[in-house]
C-alpha cells in the first residue's frame, strides 16, 4: 500500500516537473516568435491640427502617400493580430513635412502603435498624427520574430522607400541649387543689357565708384552735428 502511494507521489512529481519545464520552455520563447499577424491594404489615422483643435480621420493605403497640413504621410504596413492573439494594431510609416519651397525634410519613420498613440510620435509644433485601426484584408501570415518593443522588423519597402527619398532629396537639392544659378546668371544678363542700352543712348553712367587711392578730405563738416 505504502509502495503504490510512493510510486503515485513519483508519478505526479515527475509529471509536475515535465508541465513545468514545458511551461517555462514556453515563456522564454518571444511573444512575437509565436504571435501570427493579419496584414491589411489600408490604415486609419486621425489628424489633429493643435492651432485650430481640428481633427480629422483619414486613410493610407499601403504605399499611399496622403497629405496632412503640411505633413505628407506614407503608409507601409499595417498589422493586426488574429482574436486568439494578444491584440495589437500597428503600422510603419513615415512622415515628411514640405516647407514652402516645396523641400522635403524626413521628420519621422517607424511603428505606431494604436493602443499607444504616444509611445512612438511624432513631434512637430502645429500637427498631431496617430494610428486609429487598420482596415481590409484578411490574410494571416506567420509573424519573425519581434523586436523589444513588441513591433516586426523593418518592411522591405520602407527600407527601399528611404532610400528613393534620400535620393529625391538629393535631386531637390541640386534642382534648386541649378534653379538659383539660372536666376542670377539672367539677373546678370539684363543688368548688362541695361547699360548697354543707356550707353547707347548716351546716358552717363553715375553709378557709384571706389577710389582706394583717393585722399580724404581736409576737413569735415557735418551741419546736423550739435554745437
Amino acid at each position: 500500500m505504502n509502495k503504490t502511494r510512493l510510486t503515485i507521489t513519483m508519478v505526479r512529481l515527475t509529471w509536475l516537473r515535465t508541465a513545468a519545464a514545458v511551461l517555462i520552455a514556453s515563456l522564454a520563447v518571444p511573444a512575437g516568435a509565436r504571435a501570427d499577424r493579419i496584414t491589411h491594404p489600408t490604415a486609419v489615422f486621425s489628424g489633429l491640427d493643435k492651432i485650430t483643435g481640428r481633427i480629422i480621420s483619414f486613410e493610407v493605403a499601403s504605399n499611399e502617400t496622403v497629405q496632412f497640413g503640411s505633413l505628407q504621410i506614407t503608409e507601409r504596413a499595417c498589422y493586426t493580430r488574429p482574436a486568439t492573439e494578444a491584440p495589437q494594431t500597428i503600422t510603419f510609416a513615415e512622415v515628411d513635412e514640405i516647407d514652402a519651397k516645396k523641400q522635403y525634410k524626413r521628420i519621422f519613420s517607424g511603428w505606431m502603435f494604436a493602443s499607444s498613440p504616444g509611445l512612438n510620435g511624432i513631434e512637430h509644433p502645429v500637427y498631431d498624427i496617430w494610428l486609429t485601426d487598420c482596415k481590409g484584408g484578411t490574410e494571416l501570415q506567420k509573424a519573425p520574430a519581434e523586436t523589444a518593443d513588441g513591433s516586426p522588423a523593418t518592411p522591405p519597402n520602407a527600407d527601399a522607400a528611404a532610400k528613393d527619398a534620400a535620393a529625391k532629396e538629393a535631386a531637390t537639392r541640386e534642382a534648386a541649387k541649378a534653379e538659383r544659378k539660372r536666376r542670377k546668371e539672367e539677373a546678370r544678363i539684363a543688368r548688362q543689357r541695361q547699360q548697354d542700352a543707356d550707353a547707347e543712348a548716351g546716358f552717363p553712367d553715375d553709378r557709384p565708384r571706389r577710389d582706394p587711392g583717393r585722399a580724404p578730405p581736409a576737413r569735415s563738416f557735418y551741419p546736423d552735428a550739435a554745437r
